[in-house]
C-alpha cells in the first residue's frame, strides 16, 4: 500500500481551527464574566491557571486579567506584587483596563 504525502504537515494548525492558547483566554474570560460562576473561589483559580501561560507568553489580554485578578483575590503581598508587575506591562502595552487597575491600587 503506497501512502499520498500529506500537504499539511501535522504539527500545523489547520485553518479552522483556533489555538489552545485563545481557548484558554476565552473561557477564562468567560468564568470570570458570568455573574454566578465569577463569585466562586475555585472558579476564580481555575480561570488564573487557564490565564496564567498566555500571560507568560505576553498575551496583554492575559496579563491584564491574571494581574487584576491576583491584585484583588490573592491574601499575600507576594502575588499581589506579581499582579501589579503584570498589570504594568499590560499598561506599558497600551491595555486600558491595566491603567485603570493601577490607578486604583495605587491610590
Amino acid at each position: 500500500m503506497k501512502f499520498r504525502s500529506v500537504s499539511n504537515p501535522v504539527t500545523s494548525t489547520p485553518a479552522g481551527v483556533t489555538p489552545p492558547k485563545r481557548i484558554s483566554m476565552r473561557v477564562a474570560e468567560w468564568l470570570l464574566d458570568s455573574p454566578r460562576l465569577g463569585e466562586n473561589t475555585s472558579v476564580k483559580h481555575l480561570a488564573g491557571r487557564l490565564l496564567k501561560q498566555p500571560a507568560r507568553e505576553g498575551v496583554v489580554a492575559a496579563q491584564s486579567r491574571l494581574g487584576q485578578l491576583m491584585c484583588r483575590e490573592c491574601g499575600n503581598a507576594r502575588d499581589r506584587r506579581i499582579g501589579q508587575d503584570l498589570l504594568r506591562q499590560a499598561a506599558r502595552a497600551g491595555d486600558h483596563r491595566a491603567r485603570q487597575a493601577l490607578g486604583e491600587i495605587e491610590d
